[in-house]
């Protein structure tokens, strides 16, 4: 039975909304139908502007077709967000362009021009640009005066990751952003943490007293923490070549869900108190040597192979790829905390792509019981129990235990208890933005990285990247696959196993 959301959010105030970056996909796939939904939903006031930003050759009426004629050809994907043509002309009447440099001043000029003729002094600079422009773009807003706020206004800058590439230049990029304005003011976006299942990981954990006090060491043998995608570079060769498996997810996306699961409780859900204590926890991550480093991880790259009957490309053979690339497409690492609650479990992460299916999900394997109750050999012993947070596909959770199989013997069968999302809740098509551009819109930075939680992150994966520097080698694994044959071995070492990627719910291990 679904049941309806019983609150209703209130409209963010009037702004300005600048996208840097405008004729990018991000802008037409992602922030264009989020910014769509919200309207839809009453959650955009009136007055409220968008205005795209780009250097290629264009004005309103260009740039509104442009950005029509792309959602038409997307009508039956989910992830455009569920637009509806026919109400599209007048959310596009929000929509305005300027054909700009973002290294020219006049561009800077045009755009306070606009906040000038605004009926408000709020303004919300989206950079959805290429890294290398982030510096850049904020340095400039800052000269021209167009981050400075007053007591009726606010001047906002939100950040697409990748932010950085290692410790060193996640540090200077803070450095440089923090020159022209405050912490409060910036906005390091992950669209992963706008998903709902990954927001009720907190709800999970600290409203249900059934699971806090099984929440340690006492009782957790170790989490995995897995994202696994069916898809390759696709058109991002180029870029992915430059980064990798590790740099693309583990210091944003499984970082974060990693930081949901391990955290303390903080002293309320605000957004300094929770993003301290995520903090806290990534920088208790133990700090391995390079070949602790090396031992503690698994690097694997796709190869030529057959998915779903049909024939695909290895990664090398990808668009702006290298031939002779050795850059990974799957990594798994090992990562120890050393606080009181975690000393002693293990954390397994996982992501890669080309696998045998989608799927992104935390298990959090509890101690088997005891087997002496039931005076089991090693092989009868009852299995452990999992819970599993699933955040896509199907979203929800799910918890398995050990029940009594029917007839005259004591013997034992693994079933499961489970909450689906959309058994509960009718959920709408969404993008995993709309909660996100919302938050940045009203000044909820709950959701949002602060610079110490970053550069925490690139600490703690920059041994692997040392380590990896000096020893580039990458194990193939084909097209299908879920990963090397080294991970299964990595992981079983500690006597433990993967959980299975993309089985039913409650299956357990390999």
């Amino acid at each position: 039975m679904a049941h309806s959301q019983p609150q209703q959010a209130p409209t963010a105030p009037p702004a300005t909304l600048f996208l840097f970056g405008a004729s990018g996909d991000l802008v037409k796939r992602l922030l264009i139908p989020s910014l769509y939904s919200l309207s839809r939903a009453g959650l955009l006031d009136p007055s409220l502007r968008i205005v795209g930003i780009d250097v290629a050759p264009g004005d309103d009426d260009s740039f509104r077709q442009h950005l029509e004629d792309f959602l038409a050809s997307q009508a039956d994907d989910a992830e455009a967000g569920g637009v509806d043509l026919e109400q599209w002309p007048a959310f596009a009447q929000r929509l305005s362009y300027v054909e700009g440099d973002f290294t020219q001043a006049s561009t800077y000029r045009r755009i306070d021009e606009i906040i000038q003729a605004s009926d408000t002094g709020n303004a919300l600079f989206y950079l959805a640009t290429a890294p290398r422009f982030f510096g850049d773009i904020a340095e400039r807003l800052g000269a021209a005066g167009l981050l400075d706020e007053g007591e009726a206004r606010y001047r906002r800058v939100v950040i697409e990751k990748p932010f950085g590439h290692d410790l060193a230049s996640a540090q200077a990029l803070n450095a440089r952003l923090l020159s022209v304005m405050e912490e409060s003011q910036l906005y390091r976006i992950d669209h992963f943490l706008g998903k709902e299942t990954v927001q009720n990981i907190l709800i999970a954990r600290f409203a249900n007293v059934l699971f806090e006090p099984l929440w340690n060491n006492h009782y957790i043998d170790h989490v995995q923490i897995t994202a696994a995608e069916t898809v390759g570079v696709e058109k991002r060769g180029s870029f992915y070549d430059k980064n990798g498996a590790l740099r693309d997810m583990v210091p944003n996306h499984l970082f974060q869900l990693m930081a949901m699961v391990a955290i303390e409780p903080p002293a309320d859900f605000n957004a300094d108190a929770l993003r301290s204590e995520k903090s806290k926890l990534l920088g208790a991550i133990r700090p391995w040597s390079k070949d602790e480093a090396r031992h503690n991880s698994v690097r694997g790259q796709y190869q030529a192979g057959h998915f779903r009957g049909q024939p695909a490309p290895g990664y090398r053979d990808e668009p702006d790829v290298d031939t002779d690339s050795t850059t990974e497409t799957y990594t798994a690492l090992k990562l120890m905390v050393d606080n009181w609650r975690w000393e002693g479990v293990p954390f397994y992460l996982r992501t890669g792509k080309r696998m045998s299916a989608q799927d992104k999900e935390i298990a959090i394997c509890f101690k088997p019981a005891p087997c002496a109750p039931f005076r089991c050999s090693e092989a009868q012993r009852p299995e452990s129990n999992y819970l599993i947070i699933q955040i896509q596909p199907d979203e929800g959770i799910w918890l398995d235990f050990e029940a009594k199989r029917p007839g005259p013997l004591m013997a034992m069968e693994t079933i499961q208890l489970g909450f689906a999302y959309k058994d509960f809740f009718d959920l709408p098509s969404a993008t995993g933005y709309e909660t996100l551009i919302y938050d940045c819109l009203t000044g909820d930075q709950l959701l949002f990285q602060r610079a110490d939680t970053i550069e925490n992150g690139w600490r703690a994966v920059q041994p692997f990247l040392n380590a990896w520097q000096e020893t580039p080698h990458v194990d193939g694994y084909a097209v299908g696959q879920d990963g090397p044959a080294n991970a299964d071995e990595f992981i079983k070492r500690d006597g433990r196993q993967w959980h299975r990627i993309g089985g039913e719910q409650g299956q357990g291990p390999l």
